[in-house]
């Protein structure tokens, strides 16, 4: 079983900064990316920012120059920089990651998700 446990979310004013962090555990084989996906309240879940086990990153435009995505592959932990926040930023963050996990005899590849962090920017 794998599972995925985030951290850090909360309550802050526009300008200010969070980070959060999500590790996978279980059986894992290796997790082919790793990202962040919100959902704000009445609008629909959009991916924020992935990467890749090489260290290819995306982003959607809003966050751009704002947030920093990294990974330790070591640790498999993702973590989400965000700094300049701005009230429309307010929304459940999700965690996310393909991630082949062993089920003997054979690898299978699923996508799993963590349970929601609360990200909340005051104006």
């Amino acid at each position: 079983q794998v599972q995925l446990v985030e951290s850090g979310g909360g309550l802050v004013q526009a300008g200010g900064s969070l980070r959060l962090s999500c590790t996978a555990s279980g059986s894992i084989s290796s997790i082919n990316y790793m990202g962040w996906y919100r959902q704000g309240p009445g609008n629909e879940r959009e991916l924020v920012a992935r990467i890749t086990y090489s260290g290819t990153i995306n982003y959607v435009d809003s966050v751009k120059g704002r947030f920093t995505i990294s990974r330790d592959n070591a640790k498999n932990t993702v973590y989400l920089q965000m700094n300049s926040l701005k009230p429309e930023d307010t929304a459940v963050y999700y965690c996310n990651a393909r991630i082949q996990s062993f089920r003997p005899p054979t690898v299978r590849s699923d996508d799993y998700w963590g349970q929601g962090t609360q990200v909340t920017v005051s104006s």
